[in-house]
């Protein structure tokens, strides 16, 4: 029995990986918080953003920051 394989019109894998690099490339610069401001933001305001505000709103707010030691 042989098998075919099937031409993919969508390649997730390289979708995933393009997408990561471009992130990367935004992000390579920002300290911890930023990066942390930046995926706010874009949960905020991406194709999810109504369902990541229920979230929020549903769950208990974050304790503050320990301070680091240095």
């Amino acid at each position: 029995m042989s098998q075919r394989k099937a031409e993919k019109a969508f390649d997730c894998l390289a979708y995933k990986e393009q997408v990561q690099r471009e992130i990367y490339e935004e992000i390579q610069g920002l300290t911890h918080e930023e990066q942390i401001a930046y995926f706010n933001r874009s949960a905020e305001k991406g194709p999810m953003a109504k369902w990541w505000r229920t979230i929020r709103r549903a769950s208990p707010p974050a304790p503050a920051p320990a301070a680091r030691d240095r």
